[in-house]
């Protein structure tokens, strides 16, 4: 009995110490398409570390299931889904570099154009046509290109 919690204690054990290996290597990344998603800048992101928090919890709730899949994936789309779900609440940036665009637009942003998604993914991971999920990548980037024109031209 005791050599059976003694096994299972170790394997806890090693199974928390491959997840801080995955967060301590991760997290920095992730934190930053968490601060772009919600449009706040990096030194004060609470929405953000909230974000976070939420999917590298449930990356842990399920690391023994994880088999073949890329933990950084699915902290990825974990964290892009509960952004999705609550981006109502994001609408309105707070400074950050993509504030000027809307939820949905930021979303596809910065999984297609930060994170390298590729566009079939994010079609299928927000409900989208790849035409929509690809027209919405270009209008934001032309929103982008305009409000980056308008505040060099703000400046001289």
């Amino acid at each position: 009995m005791r050599e059976q919690q003694r096994g299972r204690s170790a394997e806890q054990a090693h199974r928390t110490r491959e997840f801080e290996a995955f967060v301590a290597g991760a997290a920095g990344r992730l934190l930053h398409a968490a601060t772009l998603l919600t449009a706040e800048t990096r030194t004060r992101n609470p929405y953000a570390q909230a974000l976070l928090t939420a999917a590298l919890a449930h990356t842990y709730a399920v690391w023994n299931r994880l088999r073949d899949e890329d933990p950084y994936d699915l902290a990825r789309r974990d964290l892009a889904g509960r952004f999705a779900r609550g981006a109502w609440r994001h609408h309105g940036g707070q400074g950050g570099v993509l504030a000027v665009l809307t939820p949905q637009e930021r979303l596809v942003v910065v999984l297609r154009l930060y994170e390298g998604v590729a566009e079939e993914q994010v079609a299928a991971l927000l409900g989208l046509s790849e035409a929509r999920v690809r027209a919405v990548c270009a209008r934001s980037v032309a929103t982008l290109r305009a409000a980056a024109r308008g505040a060099t031209g703000a400046a001289a």
